[in-house]
């Protein structure tokens, strides 16, 4: 393989992704979108509302995570 076919095929991985929609996000937390929908209107979860759909980012939801973990008693 030369290197401009290599570099084509390079550009072609695809991309990671840095958001997900709710029913993606939904099944990341191990909830039910109809939870998470809870979660948003509580305040504890904030979307991007840039689109016409929210997406989550991943830095969201690991904050999420960080901030609701607790000791269990």
């Amino acid at each position: 393989m030369n290197s401009s076919a290599h570099e084509t095929a390079a550009c072609r991985q695809p991309l990671p992704k840095l958001a997900y929609d709710r029913r993606e996000s939904a099944a990341m937390l191990g909830i039910s979108p109809a939870s998470l929908d809870r979660l948003v209107q509580r305040g504890l979860l904030k979307p991007s509302r840039a689109l016409h759909k929210p997406l989550f980012a991943i830095s969201e939801l690991e904050r999420f995570l960080r901030e609701t973990t607790g000791a269990i008693e």
